[in-house]
């Protein structure tokens, strides 16, 4: 587990709220529809984050990834007009596997209850 300073948390928090707003109002690459940003991790310097994302439909998770790729330019741009920090942290995005893993438990638990239901 990571010790986080609190300065690091806010500009995290900051950075998810901004970045998930940017993402529904101005970028139009379709690539990134139903793209949800679930966490953003910030380097002690504040200098690098790691933008967490996740998708509905999983098969189209490297697309969303170029697409956020592609788009992390722009993002970081705007997130500079809008945002009072000294600067923008680089962007670098990795798929969030935490909500695959609750899926797959998910489906084991259905699936149990169903035998349970036929054995009695």
């Amino acid at each position: 587990m990571k010790i986080l300073t609190l300065r690091q948390a806010r500009v995290g928090d900051l950075l998810k709220q901004s970045l998930a707003e940017l993402l529904q109002r101005k970028v139009k690459d379709p690539r990134l529809e139903g793209v949800t940003i679930t966490g953003v991790e910030v380097s002690v310097d504040l200098k690098v984050s790691r933008v967490f994302f996740c998708v509905l439909d999983q098969e189209r998770k490297d697309d969303a990834l170029g697409g956020l790729q592609s788009a992390a330019g722009f993002l970081r741009h705007e997130l500079s007009r809008t945002l009072r920090i000294k600067s923008v942290p680089q962007l670098t995005f990795s798929y969030d596997e935490s909500f695959d893993y609750g899926t797959k438990i998910d489906s084991i638990l259905e699936h149990l209850e169903k035998d349970e239901s036929q054995d009695h």
